[in-house]
Order: structure tokens, then sequence, then C-alpha cells
């Protein structure tokens, strides 16, 4: 799974484990600072509240919890959440009666559904099931391999794209960019894009041009604009189209998300998309499921999210990715296996199409 406390479990009495497994499961159940006392009783195992308070001293101490403001209580870190989540969690499959009601809801007993109605169907019940927001990738069932392009202007604000791709197929494309550019402009952006990007995936690029800006000379920083520029024209032919997002609107019912300018920075990534589909172009070429706790998935619009995300497959190979993005005080017990089961079910309705 992604990221890494830093923490082993052996490294943690297990007094300690048991306690903060137990602060955690109250933290997510309720939503309120855990105090020694409440622990003490929760945790089911004879400790009087001043031992408690040591050891929460001691986990205060590893940054695996925290005290918000001057409450007596005590949450999780995302370091916290990070140990509970790789060595603490028990997830219980769901039962068969759930997994049938999953397939009735995805369509998967009718006898004709499309695959776009597959994805909106997909992401809609891991939001109604969450009660967060669901999200899918539209499945990428070919891969277009960029062999070379070059940009011809043909008026003060029109582009022609010309791209090699896979087997030497030429691909023309017109593009209406927001700014006049120069001929010297364009031929250096196509240098850089032949020379760093030939041969890869032309659907990868653009998020590997992204992640490349953080880390650039000065210098390079123009040419790199301009091709992310024209990459979000040239490469997403239908950006509204890249992944499916439902239930945006639950999470304004937690609390810890109440917060009007983190709202409005979570809604402004939902819209603009960006953010969301760096996160689930890392999570297609990672192996099997993702979480991404807060400050790890490196964006600031969701340091108060979690994201859960497990690839689907047809004829075994990883075509798309889904998910479900809600507060860090997620049930992970409940949220990590019905991810888990809708990307299989998927996977496996689209590869008998």
């Amino acid at each position: 799974m992604a990221g890494s406390s830093g923490f082993s479990e052996s490294g943690l009495s297990e007094r300690a484990q048991y306690l903060l497994k137990s602060l955690v499961e109250r933290y997510i159940a309720e939503g309120q600072p855990v105090g020694s006392r409440v622990l003490a009783k929760d945790s089911g195992i004879k400790l009087s509240p001043a031992t408690v308070r040591n050891v929460m001293a001691d986990l205060e101490d590893l940054g695996l919890i925290t005290s918000p403001h001057t409450s007596a209580g005590r949450i999780p870190t995302v370091q916290g959440y990070r140990l509970f989540i790789d060595n603490l969690l028990t997830i219980k499959p769901l039962g068969e009666e759930q997994v049938n009601q999953f397939k009735h809801q995805l369509g998967l007993d009718s006898t004709e559904v499309s695959s776009d109605l597959l994805v909106e169907n997909a992401s809609g019940m891991l939001s109604a099931v969450t009660r967060m927001a669901g999200v899918v990738m539209l499945p990428r069932r070919e891969k277009v391999i960029l062999q070379h392009i070059e940009f011809l202007i043909l008026s003060a604000n029109s582009v022609l794209v010309i791209m090699v791709v896979n087997n030497d197929e030429v691909i023309n494309k017109v593009i209406h960019t927001q700014r006049e550019y120069s001929s010297v402009e364009l031929q250096h952006t196509a240098n850089f894009l032949n020379q760093e990007y030939a041969g890869q995936e032309l659907a990868t690029i653009r998020g590997k041009l992204f992640k490349s800006m953080q880390d650039v000379r000065e210098d390079m920083h123009r040419i790199m604009q301009t091709a992310v520029e024209m990459a979000d024209q040239v490469i997403d032919k239908n950006k509204d189209s890249d992944f499916v997002l439902a239930g945006q609107t639950n999470l304004m019912n937690y609390n810890e998300m109440g917060d009007v300018e983190k709202l409005r920075q979570l809604f402004e990534a939902f819209n603009t998309k960006q953010d969301i589909l760096h996160l689930l172009d890392n999570s297609i070429h990672a192996e099997g499921m993702q979480i991404f706790i807060g400050e790890e998935s490196g964006y600031s619009a969701f340091g108060e999210c979690s994201v859960v995300t497990s690839p689907y497959k047809v004829e075994d190979q990883i075509v798309g990715v889904l998910g479900v993005i809600g507060p860090t005080r997620m049930a992970y017990d409940k949220v990590i296996p019905v991810v888990d089961v809708t990307a299989k079910l998927l996977g496996s309705v689209l590869t008998s199409e």
C-alpha cells in the first residue's frame, strides 16, 4: 500500500499497539478526540487511566497521535493511520449477499450494458455504499505509443499537430490555443517531447510532464510549460471523460472537512481534475490497492482526505483505476473490501464483453 509509517509493528509494545488500535477505531466511529479514561474503558484490558495516559504520551512522542487545540483527548496523525492500516487493521471480506447486491447495482444482471454505463454505475455505487465520493477511471484499452511529434502554425491561435504513433500510424489534429506561439517555441517543445518521451505511452505523458516540472532548470521551465499546454489538448482528446466522479457533496457532511477554505480547494481540485488524474495515473502503475492518507497524496487539496484506489483489469491487463475519496477518518475496514470487490466485478464484466 502507498506510503510508509517508518515504524514496524514490532516497534511498539503489544499494549501500545492495542491502545492505538482502540483509539483509531473510536475516533473513526465518533469523530471526537479520545481521552485516556474512555480509552481505558474501551480497550477491554485492565489498565488504569494513568497507565493509559503514559502510553498515549509515548504514542504522541512517536508522532502517531496528537492533541487538537487544547483538548484533553487525542486523535491519530497521518503516521498513526498509516501504522494502523499497515499493521493493525482487520478487514472482513464481503458476504455473498452483499456481492450479489453490488452486481445488481452495477447492472451486471442486465443483458446489455455499455462500458460507459458500467463506469457510471460503479462510481455511483462506490459513493452510495461508502457515503463518500466514488471515482472510476474510464478503461484505457489501447496503448498509444508516441514515436514522433511536430507542430505547425496554421494561424494566430491554431496549430496543426502531427503525431507518429505505434506502428508508424500518423495522426493529424488541429488544436486551438489560448495564446499565440512562435514557430521557434513550438520547435523547441517538439524537440523536447521527442527527446524525453518518444517510446512512451501517450496516456501517461501528461502526468509525467507535470511531475517533472517540479524539478527543472529555469531555462527549461518555459519549454515544459508549453509542452504541458500542448499535451492538455493533444493527449487528452476528451478531458471531461477521463474519469467519472460521483457523490463529492457527501464530503460536506463530515465535520473535519467543514472548513470553507478546505472545501473550496477540494472542490476546485474536483473541477480541474488535474490532481485526481495524477493520483489515478500513479495508482494505475502500482501493484494492487493504494491508500493515500492526507499529505501522502502530495496535493494540498487532499490534506484532510484519504484516497483508496484499486486497479481493474481486462484480460489480465490493467486498464483503469477506481476508488473512494473521503475524510482521513474513514472506516478503512469497510471501504477497502468495497473498493476491492468493485474493481474485480468491473474488470470481470468488461473482460466478458
